[in-house]
C-alpha cells in the first residue's frame, strides 16, 4: 500500500518486529504478561522463560508461550501502517522493545491473565480486540501525531504502488487469522469451531458493508475497499469470535464494514496523517468488536463468557467491555506518547524531507525493491534512474 520507494523500508520494520519482540518476549515480555504478579503487572516469575512447567493450560505451556508470542509480534507491527514513509529506522528500533514491554505486555496481563484486573471483572476479549487492535490502533494515532505528517501530504500522490499485492497480502492475512482466532480456544474443540466459523462470516459480511459505503459515497466500489473491508471484519470479530453466535457475527461484521469505511474520512478532516488507515480499521474496528461483544455474546457459544444485552444479560456486561476499552486506550495513549516524545527529543523520530523524497529503501537501507528499465533504440535494456528533487515547499 506504500509507494515503490518505501516497500523494503516497510518490510524491514515488520521483520525487525519479529526479531526484537521474539527476544524481548523470551526474556521478560511473557513474564510481565502472564506471570502471577498482581492485577496490573505480571512480575518476573517467568523471567528468561523459567518455571514453564507450572502452567495449567489445555496445551503444554511452552506451546502457549510460542502462541502468545505471535500476538506480541503482530501488535507493534500494526503500528507501522500509521508511520509509513517517514520514521527513522533507529528510532523505530528503540521504540518497539520499549513499547512491547511497557505497553503490550501489561495490557495483555490485565485482559488475559487469570490475575489481571480486567479479566477478574469479566471483560471478554477472545483473541485480541482490545489487547492487540485497539491498543495498536491508539498507539498508531499517537505516534503519527508526535511524528508529524509526511513531506508533501496531503497534496502529493500517495496511492498504493501495487494493489494486486495488497489483495494477495490480505488473503494471506485472512488465512493466518484463522490460526489466531480459532487457536485462542487452546484446543481442537467446539469453541474453536465457533471461532473459525464466526471469523469467516464476519469477514465476508464486512466486505459487503465496506463496498456498499464506497458505492454510495464515492460512486464506485474498489478492490482496495474489498481488502480493507476484509481486514475491518477480521479485526472486529477478533474479540467476539469465541463468544458470539454465527448470527451475531453477521451483525459484528456488517457494522464493522460500514463504520470503519466511514471512519476513513476522519483523518483528512482532522489532519492526522495515518498513512494506511490503522486508526479507521484497527482502532475503530477493535473498539467496535469489544463493545459489540457486550451485545451479542451468548453462553450457548462459550459458557465461560456472559450473555450480552441481546440475550438478556445485564447492562453491566457492556459496562465491563467499555471499561476494558477505556483503560486500554488511556494507558496505551499516555505511555506511547511518553516513549515517542523521549525518542523525538533524544535521537529524533523523523526522516528528513530529502530522505523522504529519496525513499526509505535507498535512504535507510541502500536498496531498491524494483529495478526499472527502459528499452533503448538498439533494443538493449538500461536502468532508468531519475534524480531526486526536493520540492521547494518541502524545503521551507
Amino acid at each position: 500500500m506504500v509507494r515503490a520507494k518505501n516497500v523494503l523500508g516497510m518490510i524491514m520494520q515488520n521483520f525487525f518486529c519479529i526479531g526484537i519482540v521474539t527476544l524481548v518476549w523470551s526474556v521478560v515480555g511473557f513474564s510481565v504478561a502472564f506471570g502471577a504478579g498482581n492485577g496490573f503487572w505480571g512480575g518476573f516469575h517467568f523471567f528468561a522463560l523459567q518455571n514453564l512447567s507450572e502452567g495449567d493450560n489445555n496445551i503444554p505451556y511452552v506451546v502457549f508461550v510460542a502462541f502468545q508470542l505471535m500476538f506480541a509480534i503482530i501488535t507493534p507491527a500494526l503500528i507501522t501502517g500509521s508511520i509509513a514513509d517517514r520514521m527513522k529506522f533507529s528510532a523505530f528500533a528503540v521504540f518497539v522493545p520499549l513499547w512491547s514491554v511497557l505497553v503490550y505486555s501489561p495490557i495483555a496481563h490485565w485482559v488475559w491473565s487469570a490475575n489481571g484486573w480486567l479479566f477478574k471483572r469479566g471483560a471478554m476479549d477472545f483473541a485480541g480486540g482490545t489487547v492487540v487492535h485497539a491498543n495498536a490502533g491508539i498507539a498508531a494515532i499517537v505516534l503519527a501525531l508526535v511524528l508529524g505528517k509526511r513531506a508533501g501530504w496531503p497534496s502529493g500522490d500517495f496511492r498504493p504502488h501495487n494493489v494486486p499485492f495488497v489483495l494477495l497480502g490480505t488473503g494471506i492475512l485472512w488465512v493466518g487469522w484463522f490460526g489466531f482466532n480459532a487457536g485462542s480456544a487452546l484446543g481442537s474443540n467446539k469453541l474453536a469451531g465457533f471461532a473459525l466459523l464466526n471469523t469467516q462470516i464476519a469477514t465476508g459480511v464486512a466486505i459487503l458493508g465496506w463496498l456498499a459505503i464506497e458505492k454510495i459515497r464515492d460512486g464506485k466500489a474498489t478492490t482496495l475497499g474489498a481488502a480493507s473491508g476484509a481486514v475491518a471484519g477480521l479485526v472486529a470479530i477478533t474479540p467476539a469470535c469465541g463468544f458470539v453466535s454465527p448470527m451475531g457475527s453477521i451483525a459484528v461484521g456488517g457494522i464493522a464494514g460500514v463504520v470503519c469505511a466511514l471512519a476513513t474520512s476522519i483523518k483528512g478532516k482532522v489532519g492526522i496523517d495515518d498513512s494506511l488507515d490503522v486508526g479507521a480499521v484497527h482502532l475503530v474496528g477493535g473498539v467496535l468488536g469489544a463493545l459489540l461483544t457486550g451485545f451479542f455474546a451468548t453462553v450457548d457459544t462459550n459458557s465461560a463468557g456472559h450473555d450480552g444485552i441481546f440475550y438478556g444479560g445485564p447492562w453491566s456486561v457492556l459496562g465491563e467491555q467499555a471499561l476494558a476499552v477505556g483503560a486500554t486506550l488511556g494507558y496505551s495513549a499516555v505511555v506511547t506518547a511518553i516513549i515517542a516524545l523521549a525518542i523525538k527529543y533524544t535521537i529524533g523520530l523523523k526522516l528528513s524531507d530529502e530522505d523522504q523524497f529519496t525513499g526509505m529503501d535507498e535512504a535507510l537501507h541502500g536498496e531498491t525493491a524494483y529495478r526499472f528499465t527502459t528499452i533503448g533504440g538498439s533494443g538493449s535494456l538500461s536502468t532508468s534512474v531519475t534524480p531526486v528533487k526536493v520540492p521547494e515547499e518541502a524545503q521551507a
